[in-house]
């Protein structure tokens, strides 16, 4: 197999018993799955090897209308609200509301090497944690509206309209920072 081999060719082998397509599937999105959990957990490694695990179980039920990389991203945004949910006491847990730095310690640090990222993970930790996930999702992963549609279960029109949001509610937070 060979690196220009799709995503959908991948999961179909992997699917027919494959091991070595699985696990070139996996190898090519690992990188980006660590960072998506790196940014909300203290501990990404245990969230990474559960959403991968929840990709081996539905991989049956993709239809193949959306990119595997979107879905592998529903998978792990899933697999994170599970993870918040179960490790938050208080029934109220909220993606909308609830924001990372209200629910874990996450020390910037150990990601950021530089000043600016350091403000830039604070900010956006700071903000509920849907609109965090969309920010990271469209920006550092490129996912566009409509993948992030197929992503967070919304239509394109409504992710344009909550990534405005989320963008103003960072610079709010950026702005605050800086004064």
């Amino acid at each position: 197999m060979n690196d220009a081999t799709s995503d959908h060719d991948l999961l179909d082998r992997w699917s027919a018993g494959d091991r070595v397509a699985g696990e070139m599937l996996f190898a090519r999105h690992f990188d980006a799955i660590y960072r998506f959990f790196c940014n909300k957990s203290n501990d990404p490694d245990e969230l990474v090897q559960a959403a991968f695990l929840g990709c081996l179980r539905a991989r049956d039920r993709f239809r193949k209308q959306a990119s595997f990389r979107t879905f592998l991203f529903a998978i792990a945004r899933n697999t994170l609200l599970h993870h918040l949910r179960s490790k938050r006491r208080a029934p109220a847990f909220d993606p909308e509301r609830s924001s990372l730095a209200a629910l874990v310690t996450t020390p910037t640090t150990r990601l950021a090497r530089r000043e600016d990222e350091d403000r830039l993970r604070a900010a956006l930790r700071s903000l509920p944690l849907e609109q965090q996930t969309l920010l990271e999702l469209h920006y550092w992963e490129d996912l566009d509206a409509a993948q992030l549609g197929e992503v967070f279960e919304l239509p394109a029109g409504t992710m344009r309209v909550r990534l405005h949001r989320a963008r103003e509610a960072l610079r709010g937070v950026l702005q605050e920072v800086h004064a």
